[in-house]
């Protein structure tokens, strides 16, 4: 069943922020009862259309979709990895064109390139599907649970477990080209997974020992690697933000108790760091980074580390940040913050029921959201707001 645009909204704004928002510093738009969401301000967004993909499960308490939702440019459709184990692809209005079951949860969300859908499972799987028809061109196993959304990188494809292997598989045929692998440390880790970022013949990813490694494509050795956690920390010293690179030639990365660090992308060099622990995503916005922690929402100057801002989030972030139309949009425990770059202000939270856990896909000035209740929305972005 799909929703289009123009249904009776429900009405009650001001019961949803009384029910929902009574720690919430900002409006909350929403509906506690139902799933359809109440339309907020129309200078924010609005929502084009929304289609339930997930069943309710018996007694299932509290739901998560971690996969972010992909975009099929060639056949003008959303990908939604969910976690009956389906990849579904949705035409406009939210019909579906193809489902295709792997049968197992998902980490990340898929990536659309050339005609092919990868899709990683946590069963080890990574799957390569026709986009068009959904049919199978190739499985690869690599027996161990697939925790990122696979990158491609010239021939390769190259996705990362959750147990410190990163993949790199020949997109051609499904073969394995070659594998990295560290040895996990001895205490606590987070339950995150940092993806590769790709420039030229180069990979850079992070890893739960706490280091960041840059990788030759060409064969998975080693360029240089770098310890980002304190010495003689033991414990969550993780590195499983994705690394973000400028046009400078810096490679910014964090460890979860470590800090942030600017390094040379070539050398592996410290530029400067930041003592700020708890940091699970970053993101560039021209000359700042944007780092998003569990509870907070942090700006730095890339130039030198300089804390420009720093917001209290009052409900736990997801993912991953990210900013179309001059806003920041992060996915949270109960809603989808509306965030100003400039100050860290948020400026409305909407909560499509259960939360968001899994980043929006924006293309264009359309965003695709998946929230935790397993609902798909397709929000029309209007740009910052005053």
């Amino acid at each position: 069943m799909t929703i289009s645009r123009w249904w009776k909204s429900w009405v009650g704004g001001l019961g949803a922020v009384g029910l929902l928002g009574a720690c919430q510093t900002v409006p909350v738009y929403g509906n506690p009862v139902t799933s359809a969401p109440v339309q907020p301000p129309r200078h924010y967004f609005s929502v084009d259309w929304w289609t339930p993909l997930v069943e309710p499960t018996l007694l299932e308490y509290a739901p998560r979709e971690q996969a972010r939702p992909a975009y099929d440019e060639q056949n003008e459709r959303v990908i939604a990895l969910t976690r009956d184990g389906y990849v579904r692809s949705l035409g406009a209005g939210g019909q579906e064109a193809w489902s295709y079951r792997v049968g197992t949860l998902f980490y990340a969300g898929a990536t659309v390139d050339g005609g092919t859908v990868y899709v990683p499972g946590t069963d080890g799987g990574l799957h390569a599907l026709d986009a068009r028809t959904g049919q199978l061109k190739w499985r690869y196993s690599a027996e161990e649970a697939l925790a990122t959304a696979p990158v491609i990188a010239g021939e390769l494809v190259l996705v990362a477990s959750q147990s410190d292997t990163l993949f790199a598989v020949k997109r051609a045929t499904g073969e394995l080209a070659w594998l990295y692998r560290r040895d996990a440390p001895a205490g606590f880790t987070i339950h995150r997974t940092s993806a590769p970022t790709v420039r030229g013949q180069t990979a850079w990813v992070g890893f739960s020992d706490g280091s960041l490694v840059s990788l030759d494509l060409a064969d998975g050795g080693v360029r240089w690697e770098k310890l980002l956690a304190q010495a003689g920390t033991r414990q969550f010293m993780d590195v499983d933000t994705s690394p973000v690179l400028d046009a400078s030639g810096r490679v910014y990365a964090a460890s979860y108790t470590g800090g942030l660090y600017a390094l040379d992308a070539e050398t592996g060099d410290v530029v400067w760091t930041s003592v700020a622990q708890g940091i699970t995503s970053l993101m560039l916005h021209g000359d700042v980074v944007i780092a998003t922690g569990d509870d907070r929402l942090d700006a730095y100057l890339a130039d030198n580390g300089k804390l420009i801002w720093s917001r209290a989030l009052e409900e736990r972030a997801g993912l991953e940040t990210v900013l179309v139309k001059g806003m920041l949009l992060v996915p949270a425990q109960r809603s989808l913050l509306f965030v100003d770059p400039r100050t860290g202000r948020s400026r409305i939270a909407w909560n499509p029921g259960k939360g968001i856990s899994a980043p929006p896909r924006v293309v264009g000035s359309k965003a695709y959201v998946l929230s935790n209740n397993g609902y798909l929305y397709a929000l029309r972005l209007d740009g910052r707001s005053g």
